[in-house]
This record gives C-alpha cells, structure tokens and sequence, in this order.
C-alpha cells in the first residue's frame, strides 16, 4: 500500500542524507614546482613556422608550438559587399576550434571563447595593417585551432600566424606583430604557459606589438594582477617578442627563396 504522504508530481529526495565533503588543499601545494619540459620560468616552447601552407589563399601560415597547432588563411583584398563607401578598408578575424582540439570535444558551431579569441587577434594585429591604402576592400583572415594547450597561447600564437600570414599574401604592413603570454605563478612570472601552468597562476597577460617599432598593439590581462607584476610580464614579453621576430624574419625570408 502507497504512503500517504507521498507525492508522485515531485522527486524526493533519499530517507538518509549526508553533507558533502570538500577537501580542501593548500595553495602551496596545487602550484607546480616545475614546469613541463624542464622550461625555466623565462624560457618559451620552441616554435615551428611554415609560411604559404595553404596554395589555395593568397596568404597563410602554420604554426606550432607543442601542442598548441595553428593554421591561418588570408583572402584578400577584395572588394567590400557593402554599398557604403569607405576610405578605409575592413579587416575580418575568425576563430574555430577543431571538434577535436581540446581534451572534452567541442561542439563543431561557434561560441563565445571563439568570438573573443578572434576579437583580441584582430585588436593585436589590426594597428599594423595599412587599411588606408585599401578603401571599399576587405581582408577576411580564417583561424583553425587543431591542438589547443590554453586560451592564452591561443592568442598569442594566433597573433603571429594572422600576421606572418598577411606578410606572405603581399600586403602592407607597418610591422610583423609578435605576441607572448605570461602567467604569474606564485612569486614567479612564468612565460608562454601551457593550459595546467595558467591554471596554477593567480593571474595571466598576452601582450603583442611590433618590436621593429617598439610599439606596444595590444594587451590583454585576466585574473588577479598587481601593477608590478603587470609591468614585469609586459618587460619580460617584450623581450621574448624580438626573439620571436627573428625567427619569423628568418621564416619568411626562407619561404620567399623557395619562390
């Protein structure tokens, strides 16, 4: 026989139940004590640059760095679909990840972390770009994630690929932007973090500019960061980016040999 104080519209929960346990761990002890690969806290992941992958775009790049894998094409320019006269030309960035890109399978459709990966490529390289010399045209540049090992090295391997790839179509720039992300981990300023190293840190910047210029495109800071500290990982990516010029001057001067 049912009870009578049982309602069938609802769920009840169980007769017995017990609060939940939470095991709470120090903070000293969920940062790494080393990072991977035997990096020190200056040292970046080496980097693999192809440029012109792609035969069919005017312009493109692959980049690697472990396992963050980049792809980038550029189409362009051509004239705007827009009725609208403008003096000025228009640059598109899109973003999508692989279904396959990230340890739990993404959905194939875009979503906000695409639309906000893009948005900080194009704010990074967009200062560069000589749109005045484009008007009514449009530049549309295509970012596929295969591998990707954290939001910030994302971006700042993006960053270059968007503009190695430009460079490679022919159009003209001020400067090739380089970009590299820190991550401050404990008392240390750990730079180009994997994903589990900008997990482990309080607080996390991507800068990107032009070190032929000295010129500062773009910065972008999440988490908790004192002023310092964000002085101290822009320095320290500064630094990283004129390295990271060299080895894209080198690329691109290889590629247009092989030409």
């Amino acid at each position: 026989m049912a009870q009578s104080n049982f309602d069938r519209r609802r769920i009840n929960g169980p007769e017995e139940s017990h609060p939940p346990t939470f095991d709470f761990d120090d903070a000293e002890q969920s940062v790494p004590l080393q990072r991977s690969g035997g990096r020190t806290a200056g040292d970046i992941r080496p980097i693999f640059l192809k440029p012109g992958l792609i035969s069919q775009a005017n312009g493109s790049a692959y980049i690697e760095t472990e396992r963050t894998k980049i792809a980038c094409a550029v189409y362009g320019p051509r004239q705007s679909k827009t009725t609208v006269y403008s003096e000025n030309g228009r640059l598109n960035v899109e973003v999508k990840f692989a279904p396959f890109s990230c340890t739990r399978r993404r959905a194939p459709m875009r979503d906000a972390e695409d639309r906000s990966v893009a948005m900080q490529i194009q704010q990074a390289i967009l200062p560069s770009v000589r749109l005045e010399l484009l008007p009514k045209s449009t530049i549309d540049i295509f970012i596929t994630v295969i591998e990707n090992d954290g939001v910030e090295g994302c971006i700042a391997a993006g960053s270059v690929a968007a503009s190695v790839a430009l460079a490679d179509a022919g159009i003209e720039m001020l400067g090739l932007v380089m970009s590299c992300a820190a991550a401050t981990v404990g008392k240390e300023i750990w730079l180009d973090p994997t994903e589990k190293e900008a997990l482990a840190g309080s607080g996390s910047l991507v800068y990107a500019g032009m070190p032929a210029l000295r010129t500062i495109t773009s910065i972008w800071q999440s988490g908790n960061m004192t002023q310092e500290q964000a002085f101290l990982c822009m320095e320290a990516c500064e630094e990283r980016c004129t390295d990271i010029h060299a080895v894209v001057a080198q690329a691109l001067l290889e590629s247009a040999q092989v030409i």
